[in-house]
C-alpha cells in the first residue's frame, strides 16, 4: 500500500486493471488472480524492494564451493541477503525505484526458482507460508484498492512519505502508514 500511495500513477493503473477485469467496487475472487498481471507485478516488485526477511535461513556448505573468485569452505554457514539481491544494480535497472512493469511479461516468480527474487527462500527451506501468501496477498491488496480510493493522513504528500525500514528478523516500516479509505 505504501509504494502504491507513494506512486499514484501505479495505483491508478492497478485500479484500472481491477475495474476492467472484475468491476469497480467488487471484491476479488481467487479465480480472478491469474487475470490480473499488473497486480501480480506490483506484488513482485514489493517483494523485491521490501522482502519479508532481509536474510534467509542460514545454509551450510556441504563441500568446498568456488563462486565469484572465492571459495566457500565445506561446513561454512552461508546467509543469503535477499535485501541486497533485490537492490543489486547488476541485476536490476533502477534498483531503488518502484517499477512493477519490470515483471510484466517476465517469467520471474517468487517460488524459489529465480534467484534474483527469493523473498520466501527456496528449496527445502522455502517458507511454509508461501502458498497462503500467494493466495491471500493479491486478494487483500486487490480488494483494498478496488473497493476504496485512498488519501494520506496529516497532510503528507507522496513525495515526502517516510520509507525508512526497521531491520530485525522481519523488515517493517519504521513509521506506520496512515491512510484514509474513501469508498468508491
Amino acid at each position: 500500500m505504501t509504494e502504491l500511495l507513494r506512486n499514484p500513477e501505479k495505483l491508478s493503473r492497478a485500479q484500472a486493471e481491477l475495474h476492467q477485469v472484475i468491476g469497480k467496487g467488487k471484491t476479488i475472487e481467487e479465480a480472478d488472480i491469474s487475470r490480473l498481471p499488473y497486480l501480480e507485478a506490483v506484488l513482485k516488485e514489493t517483494f523485491r524492494l521490501h522482502p519479508i526477511a532481509p536474510l534467509l535461513l542460514p545454509r551450510k556448505s556441504g563441500e568446498d564451493f568456488p563462486i565469484g573468485g572465492f571459495t566457500i569452505p565445506k561446513g561454512a554457514q552461508v546467509y543469503i541477503n535477499v535485501f541486497a539481491i533485490g537492490r543489486d544494480p547488476s541485476i536490476w535497472d533502477d534498483p531503488d525505484k518502484f517499477v512493477p512493469d519490470r515483471f510484466l511479461g517476465s517469467d520471474i516468480d517468487v517460488r524459489g526458482q529465480n534467484f534474483e527474487l527469493v523473498p520466501f527462500g527456496g528449496g527445502r527451506r522455502i517458507c511454509p507460508g508461501l502458498p497462503l501468501a500467494a493466495r491471500m496477498l493479491p486478494l487483500m491488496l486487490g480488494s483494498l484498492i478496488n473497493i476504496f480510493n485512498w488519501k494520506l493522513e496529516d497532510g503528507v504528500i507522496p513525495e515526502n512519505m517516510n520509507m525508512e525500514e526497521k531491520f530485525g528478523l522481519a523488515v517493517q516500516k519504521a513509521q506506520s502508514l496512515k491512510a484514509v479509505p474513501i469508498p468508491i
